[in-house]
């Protein structure tokens, strides 16, 4: 189920099976999005073979135990074989150098899963050999279809309100969805063998309380009223609407992207330290999980609570989208780019004044296209440190105030 952005009718990977072509590639996403079964559709549905590792438990000579039995596979069968290795991550430098000549010869195609971004944790060489796939993680729909496939082969039933709770609580990862409908099915059939209906209150004692008992419009507002306190400096209420969320089994990830988003939203240049500790907060939040990460969402509602807040960014961001959509207007002569062949006879780049060339780095040049010359859409205001940086801004220009927005942006 889900990732049609990579197996949908158009996906690239959909047409790399169809034409019976893989290249070694590495799978990266969440737990719980299909990584894993993925590749086994893959390898099966293009005509390879398989062999399966994990890195968690196999060293250098199960490696090269896969890599002969892959050779005298294609020697005696002519057919290629994917290695599969779970957690690539985990493969330390000599594990994933062995791994290099294999793929570069095509004697194995390579398909490593791993959850950590391995930009950072996988070799460079075997990245550059290999094309990167990022997995999603499942809509509350895909989860749905999955339980509904799971109920099926247990011969059990479900009631809607149940099923949205194993879907909303499972965060996008298929096997928590799963694991839970299983600890729920016995729960019920605790109750008698021949129980097979799983209601709310079982899934709420499969996940040990952690489940969402308010219903989908109350979550709604909760979420509301969170970044709403957030938003109007109070801490204290912020840190109530969270705590009530984590109680009742909200995603820390969800919340933790909505202080990102809250952090340009709300604070923006009144403090632009907002949107690093958001972020710092999202990455420990992936980190750490819970329940250590429910300190470091406190430790970021409060600071963002107590932070000055400015949406000059949201306006400023608002105008020029208004004003581009109604048309905008062409690149200036002078700043286009010179750099190819005719661009000079036909005046590009002509005219334009490098900024560092001038008394404290800044000339007065137009930047606008001429349709919008006079416009202005970010509109500062004097909180926080955003009146520094203006106020540092104006001085540079020798302005004493800021032009309003035109009419013509509106």
């Amino acid at each position: 189920m889900g990732q049609d952005h990579l197996v949908g009718p158009d996906g690239p990977l959909r047409r790399f099976v169809e034409a019976h072509q893989l290249s070694s590639m590495i799978l990266w996403g969440p737990a719980g999005t299909g990584k894993t079964t993925l590749a086994r559709i893959i390898a099966t549905a293009a005509g390879y073979a398989t062999e399966s590792l994990s890195a968690v438990t196999s060293g250098v000579k199960d490696v090269r135990e896969a890599l002969v039995r892959a050779t005298e596979r294609l020697g005696e069968h002519d057919q290629r074989t994917v290695l599969f290795i779970d957690e690539v991550h985990r493969f330390n430098k000599s594990q994933q150098d062995l791994l290099l000549p294999a793929t570069e010869t095509g004697q194995v195609v390579l398909i490593g899963a791993t959850t950590e971004n391995p930009y950072f944790e996988v070799n460079a060489a075997l990245m550059s050999r290999s094309t990167l796939w990022r997995l999603r993680s499942l809509a509350a729909s895909d989860l749905a279809v999955l339980v509904r496939r799971g109920l099926e082969l247990r011969g059990a039933a479900i009631t809607d309100e149940a099923l949205e709770a194993v879907t909303s609580s499972a965060d996008g990862d298929a096997r928590v969805a799963l694991t839970t409908l299983d600890t729920a099915i016995i729960l019920a059939r605790a109750n008698g063998p021949d129980n097979n209906l799983v209601d709310v209150a079982h899934v709420a004692q499969a996940r040990d309380g952690r489940l969402y008992h308010q219903s989908r419009d109350t979550h709604f507002d909760q979420i509301s009223a969170f970044i709403k306190s957030v938003r109007g400096s109070d801490p204290d209420g912020a840190l109530y609407w969270l705590v009530t969320m984590l109680e009742a089994g909200e995603s820390p990830r969800f919340l933790a992207r909505r202080l990102v988003i809250l952090a340009s939203e709300d604070i923006g240049l009144a403090d632009p330290m907002g949107l690093v500790l958001a972020d710092a907060a999202a990455r420990t939040v992936e980190f750490i999980g819970l329940p250590e990460g429910r300190l470091t969402l406190a430790h970021a509602t409060i600071t963002l609570s107590l932070m000055p807040k400015s949406n000059s960014v949201t306006r400023a961001l608002g105008a020029v989208t208004r004003a581009v959509q109604a048309g905008g207007g062409e690149v200036p002569d002078h700043l286009r780019g010179s750099n190819y062949r005719g661009a000079e006879e036909q005046g590009f780049g002509t005219g334009y004044q490098y900024p560092h060339d001038h008394p404290g780095g800044w000339v007065a040049q137009q930047y606008l296209p001429d349709s919008l010359v006079g416009s202005a859409f970010y509109d500062p205001t004097d909180f926080g440190r955003e009146r520094a940086l203006v106020e540092q801004w104006r001085a540079t220009m020798g302005l004493d105030d800021r032009p309003k927005p035109a009419p013509t942006v509106e």
